[in-house]
Formats: C-alpha cells, structure tokens, sequence
C-alpha cells in the first residue's frame, strides 16, 4: 500500500507534467498556423486545465490528511472530447497537404509521446495504489489515453501525407 507522502509525491510529479503539457499546447499554437488544429489545441488546454484543477483538488486533501474526495474532484472531470469534427479534419489535412505544414507533424508526434508517456505513468501508478488514489489515477490514465489516441492518429495521418506529397514542385 502507497503511503500519503508517496501519494503527495506522485500527484505531485502528475500536476507538473501535465502544466508541462499545457505549457506545450500554448507554445504550440504558435506553431500551428491552421484554424482547425488551432482549436482543437485550444480544447486540449482546456482539459488540461481541468486535469490541472483535478490534481490540485487531490493533491489538497492529501496534504489535509483528508481522504480523497472523487466526487468533489471529479467535477472537472471530462468526457472524451471530438477535437476535430469530419469537415475540421478534412480541411486541417487538406492544408497541411497545400502548405507543407512540417512544422506541425513534429508537434503532433511530440505531443503523442508526452500523452503516452504520462498514460502510462498513472497506469503504473494506479497498479502500485489502491481506494481512491487508485481510482483517480486510472481516470487520469483513461484521460490520456484518450488524447495519445487523438494525437497519434494525426501523427500517422500526416506522416502519411507528407511521405507521398511530390517535392520538388
């Protein structure tokens, strides 16, 4: 069984990387100059604000001493997000076709193993915890999962693409 310091220590460790993944998609934006994958990043941020809220609501009630309260935490919870409907991914692919959006298949791949790498983190995490604690780190695995899904699509997609366009004009 995980002590309450343990615990403190890996929500800890999980509210940083996720500011570091939110830090990632605003840097992002910047890099991204299409309308559609601008948005959906921008939906992005928004989930990690609330796995950021969620952590930290946990992370209170460690150090209070308190049991963790899902219920409360869960409130900022999220469903699995649609981040680009089909006419938003058809044109965000078309116009990494017309503009040779380079730039935007390192940020997906990037952003793919940094989601995979913290899915698997609370994964590991949830199999060494128990009650609540493993609970909430199993949402947040789930969470993850969702947006390594998201992002390794469009990885692959673009990879694709970029792998049989003519260079050369």
């Amino acid at each position: 069984m995980t002590t309450q310091p343990q615990l403190i220590k890996i929500f800890e460790y999980a509210l940083n990387q996720e500011q570091t993944g939110m830090s990632f998609f605003q840097t992002s934006l910047d890099r991204i100059g299409i309308g559609a994958a601008k948005s959906a990043f921008e939906r992005l941020i928004e989930e990690e604000r609330r796995h950021i809220s969620f952590i930290s609501r946990l992370l209170d009630d460690l150090r209070q001493g308190m049991e963790l309260d899902l219920e409360a935490a869960g409130a900022v919870s999220l469903e699995p997000t649609n981040y680009f409907d089909e006419r938003a991914r058809s044109e965000f692919l078309q116009q990494c076709v017309e503009g040779s959006m380079v730039p935007d298949v390192t940020v997906f791949n990037v952003a793919w193993l940094m989601e995979k790498d913290l899915s698997e983190f609370y994964a590991r995490m949830a199999q060494k915890t128990d009650g609540k604690a493993k609970e909430a780190l199993e949402m947040l695995s789930r969470w993850e999962r969702e947006h390594e899904r998201f992002f390794r699509q469009y990885r692959d997609k673009l990879t694709e693409v970029y792998s049989t366009m003519p260079w050369g004009g």
